[in-house]
Formats: C-alpha cells, sequence, structure tokens
C-alpha cells in the first residue's frame, strides 16, 4: 500500500492506495505544534481506524502547503513506516505542462490537482479549490498548465468581515433558506455562499470567454459541498483529487506500477 499526504493550511488529507484503488481517506488538522511523534501517532490512528497498519505501507508521497511541516512529516511518516518517502517540488516529474511566467512558483497543491484532473476529464479545464484559499487552474485543450487566480476562501473571507466590522457577528458557514437573507446572520451566509457561487459561475464564463470555447469544470476542497449546490453552471465535485494526484505522481516517479487513466 502506498500511503499519501496533503498538506493543507487548515487539514491534512491522508489516504493509502493500491494500485489504482483508494483504499481509504482520512483526516486531521494542521497543527504547526505538532511534533514528528505526534504526527506519527496521529497517521498510525487514521491506519488502525481503517483496518490497515504502518508495515502494509511500502512508500509513499507528499505535498505541502505549509513549508515548516514539509520536514516535520515527512520525517514522521518515514520513521512511522520505515519506508522512503517523495515529495512534490523540485526533481518531481509531473508531467504537467507550465506555461507560467515562472513555473516553480506553482504551489504544490495547484500541481496535485492539476495532475489529477488532467488524467479524469475532458479539456480544456477549469480546477476550483474551495479552502482556505480559493484557487483556479485552467488546462487547455492540450493539458497544459495556463494558470489561474488565486482569492480569498469562503470561511477566510467571513472570517475577516466579522473582525473588520464591529456589528456583525462570527457566523457559521451554512446555507441559507433564501437567496435574500431577513436577519443579519442570514444575510452573511447568503452573501457568502450565493456571492461565492456567483463568483464560480461567472469565472467560468470568463475563462470560456478567453479560451474561445467550453471548458470542463472541476472543484475539490473542504467547502464544496457547501458551495456547488448553489452554483448555476456545472461543476463537477471531486472530493479525493489531491490525492489522486499524489498517488499519479507516486506511480510516475518512483514506475512500480502504471496507474491506469480514463
Amino acid at each position: 500500500m502506498v500511503l499519501l499526504i496533503d498538506i493543507g493550511n487548515t487539514s491534512v488529507a491522508v489516504g493509502g492506495c493500491e494500485g489504482e484503488r483508494m483504499c481509504f481517506t482520512g483526516s486531521c488538522a494542521t497543527d504547526l505544534k505538532k511534533t514528528e511523534d505526534e504526527y506519527a501517532l496521529t497517521v498510525k490512528g487514521i491506519l488502525e481506524l481503517n483496518g490497515c497498519s504502518a508495515d502494509q505501507v511500502e512508500g509513499g508521497m507528499i505535498s505541502s502547503v505549509v513549508p515548516a511541516l514539509r520536514g516535520v512529516v515527512h520525517r514522521a511518516m518515514e520513521r512511522l513506516t520505515g519506508k522512503r518517502f517523495l515529495q512534490v517540488g523540485s526533481g518531481i516529474k509531473t508531467g504537467l505542462n507550465i506555461r507560467m511566467d515562472n513555473p516553480a512558483q506553482l504551489g504544490s497543491d495547484l500541481v496535485v490537482n492539476a495532475v489529477a484532473a488532467n488524467a479524469k476529464h475532458p479539456k480544456p479545464l477549469v480546477v476550483f479549490y474551495l479552502g482556505t484559499a480559493t484557487t483556479v487552474s485552467v488546462l487547455d485543450r492540450t493539458g497544459a498548465y495556463l494558470g489561474g487566480m488565486i482569492i480569498p476562501g469562503l470561511q477566510t473571507s467571513l472570517d475577516a468581515l466579522s473582525a473588520r466590522a464591529a456589528q456583525l457577528p462570527e457566523i457559521p458557514v451554512a446555507m441559507p433558506q433564501k437567496v435574500i437573507g431577513r436577519n443579519t446572520i442570514e444575510c452573511m451566509q447568503s452573501g457568502a455562499i450565493y456571492g461565492c457561487a456567483a463568483m464560480l459561475d461567472g469565472l467560468l464564463t470568463r475563462v470560456e470567454q478567453e479560451l474561445g470555447e467550453p471548458v470542463t469544470a472541476v472543484a475539490t476542497g473542504r467547502m464544496i459541498d457547501t458551495v456547488l449546490p448553489a452554483c448555476q453552471r456545472e461543476i463537477l465535485p471531486e472530493p479525493n483529487l489531491s490525492l489522486e494526484g499524489l498517488r499519479l505522481l507516486y506511480y510516475k516517479n518512483t514506475q512500480e506500477r502504471k496507474p491506469g487513466r480514463r
């Protein structure tokens, strides 16, 4: 079994795969204060919760957007399993033709998601990630990565609004019953969720206008279940996109097996 670790700003996604089959997925909170021992114990617990053990792990792949945790989690996983782990970054073969001004600036999370979406869906493609930040990745009809957008995430925007506006409370992210809110909390929820959904719809239209052709749209990240139902455009949910990308990258760089592509 191959162990897959995707470290985000808010949560760490953990998955295990054997060839094309994803054996399990899980997650834990991102915590800068955790030690190597604590991350090793956390992942050990996730493995055991899913009926697996560290002895079954033959290797792994890690992606991180939190620089301070790259070494910590990498050492923790190698200590836990006794096996070699690769990290998405310099020296890793992605097969992705990145046409940005400085390809080295492209975040590992965007690389991983683009690799997975490129393998699964018709192109051209727009890949949304809805998390701490909302990111947009655009791939042309050849699968080349053209660029995209970085936007404050839904929860991040709400937190900033509550922090900067004295009379607006902190609220949970939840779907309001109507677009037109009848109280402060409903108004904030409607503005956040329908505003984000309308933004995604509008960005798709603008990207299609710039490319001159329709696109396939996919979305991943912890906010997809909240936002996508409010969208008017078809956006395909891919909750495990990052783990699928890590799976593909692991086999591409180890050449132990050839993962299937649709």
